[in-house]
C-alpha cells in the first residue's frame, strides 16, 4: 500500500527540520564530538525510529488498514535494523578515510553531515529505481538475490583487504580536475589561492565518503527490498538508519577494532537476505517478518559476542581514530 503525498511531505519536512536543528544549533560552531554527546544523539535517533515504529502500529503516521499495521510496523523495524547493521561497515571505512587524510576531529562531523545529505539523495534514487525495476521486470529479483549472496561471500573472504584512497579512480579523477591545497583551511571545502578557487583536502574526503556510501547502497537497498516492497517503508527505514549514522560513528570510533568478527556477521546477514529474496519466487516460500527479524538479531548477537569473547591480537599497525 503506497502512502499519499502528505505523508511523504510530512516525513521529509521532519528530516529537514532535524538536520537544520543539528547544523544550526548543536553544530553551529565546529568542535570535536565527544563520546557523551554522540551517545546522546545515537539514543535520540534510535528512540525516534522506535517511536516511528509505534506510530505506524498505532495508525498515527501512515494510512495503513488496521489489519496491516502490525505487519508493516514489523517490516519497518526489520528494515531499520538491517540497514543500521549494514551501515556499521561504512563506519570502518570512514575511520580509515579520516585517519588516512588526517582529518582534524573538529571537522569530521561537518564531513559526515554533508555526506549524509548526499546519501539521502542517492539512496532515494536507488530505492525508487530498484522498486521500479522489480515492478517492470520481475526477473530482477533473481539478480538482486544472487548479488546479495555474492556480496556476502565476497565480504567474508575479503575481511582484511586494505583500503587505499589514493588508488581509487574517483580520487584520481578529482585530483586531475581540481587543484587541491596542501593543507586544511578551517572547515572549508573550497578556498582561494593565488586568485583562483582550489579544493581543500576536506573536499576530497567528502567526495570519498559520498562514493563509499554509493557503493554500500548497492548492497543495502536490495537487502531492504527483500523485506518489503512498500516504498514508504523502504525509504523511511533507510533514512532513519542514515541519520543516526554520524552519531553512531563517534560512539563506536574508539571500539571499531574490537568488533573484528562483525564483518563475518554482516556477510552472513547478506547471504541470508539474498536466500530469502530468492526463496519466494523459486520455492514459493515466504519467511514471516518476525522470524526474519529474529534471525537478523541472532546473527548480529553472535558476531558481537564472538568479537568480545575472542578479542583481536594486538599488532603494531592497528589504526587509531
Amino acid at each position: 500500500m503506497e502512502q499519499s503525498w502528505n505523508w511523504w511531505l510530512g516525513f521529509n519536512l521532519f528530516v529537514l527540520v532535524m538536520l537544520a536543528v543539528d547544523l544550526g544549533v548543536f553544530q553551529r560552531k565546529a568542535h570535536e564530538v565527544r563520546f557523551r554527546e554522540a551517545l546522546l544523539w545515537s539514543v535520540v535517533w534510535i528512540l525516534l525510529a522506535l517511536l516511528f515504529t509505534l506510530g505506524i502500529w498505532r495508525g498515527w503516521l501512515a494510512d495503513y488498514a488496521a489489519a496491516d499495521r502490525g505487519r508493516v510496523a514489523l517490516e519497518f523495524l526489520t528494515g531499520y535494523v538491517i540497514e543500521k547493521s549494514l551501515s556499521v561497515d561504512n563506519l570502518f571505512v570512514f575511520a580509515i578515510i579520516f585517519t588516512y587524510f588526517a582529518v582534524p576531529k573538529i571537522y569530521q562531523h561537518r564531513v559526515l553531515f554533508f555526506g549524509i545529505l548526499g546519501a539521502l539523495i542517492f539512496r532515494a534514487i536507488f530505492i525508487f529505481g530498484g522498486l521500479w525495476l522489480i515492478t517492470k521486470f520481475t526477473w530482477v529479483i533473481y539478480v538482486f538475490g544472487a548479488f546479495l549472496i555474492f556480496t556476502g561471500i565476497k565480504l567474508a573472504l575479503a575481511k582484511d583487504k586494505q583500503i587505499e584512497p589514493e588508488k581509487n579512480p574517483v580520487m584520481r579523477l578529482t585530483r586531475a580536475l581540481l587543484p587541491v591545497s596542501t593543507t586544511y583551511v578551517g572547515g572549508r571545502f573550497l578556498t582561494r589561492q593565488a586568485g583562483r578557487v582550489v579544493a581543500t583536502p576536506l573536499l576530497l574526503v567528502l567526495i570519498f565518503v559520498e562514493f563509499t556510501d554509493i557503493v554500500f547502497a548497492v548492497d543495502s537497498i536490495p537487502a531492504i527490498i527483500a523485506i518489503t516492497r512498500d516504498s514508504f517503508i523502504v525509504y523511511t527505514s533507510n533514512v532513519f538508519a542514515i541519520l543516526g549514522l554520524r552519531a553512531l560513528y563517534f560512539v563506536l570510533a574508539a571500539f571499531l577494532q574490537l568488533f573484528h568478527y562483525l564483518s563475518y556477521g554482516l556477510a552472513a546477514l547478506l547471504v541470508f537476505i539474498g536466500c530469502k529474496m530468492l526463496a519466494d519466487p523459486l520455492f514459493h516460500f515466504k519467511l514471516p517478518v518476525g522470524v526474519s527479524l529474529g534471525i537478523v538479531a541472532v546473527i548480529l548477537a553472535v558476531a558481537i559476542a564472538a568479537s568480545l569473547l575472542w578479542p583481536p591480537r594486538k599488532t603494531s599497525d592497528v589504526t587509531s581514530v
